[in-house]
């Protein structure tokens, strides 16, 4: 007799322990969603702040190389507000 009370004791507990553990898996899955949504859209701000460094560095650049005799007169003209006028 006690061997058939055991049954009806674990066929419950396993459906009960199922429907639990479906309800965690779920619940995993939407983290994870959640989880990788954010990283995607880290991922594109991360993008557009390289894109506007690596076009200051390209300005950068090309003020060094191109004009790298007058860029002293330049500096000291933008320091004294006089010879600008």
């Amino acid at each position: 007799m006690h061997f058939w009370m055991f049954w009806w004791l674990i066929f419950p507990a396993m459906g009960f322990a199922t429907a639990i553990f479906k309800r965690y898996m779920s619940f995993k899955e939407r983290q994870l969603d959640l989880a990788a949504r954010t990283a995607g859209e880290q991922a594109a701000q991360y993008a557009a702040k390289i894109e506007r460094l690596e076009a200051h560095v390209a300005v950068l650049n090309r003020i060094v190389t191109d004009r790298s005799g007058h860029l002293a007169d330049e500096i000291e003209a933008l320091r004294d507000p006089a010879r600008l006028n």
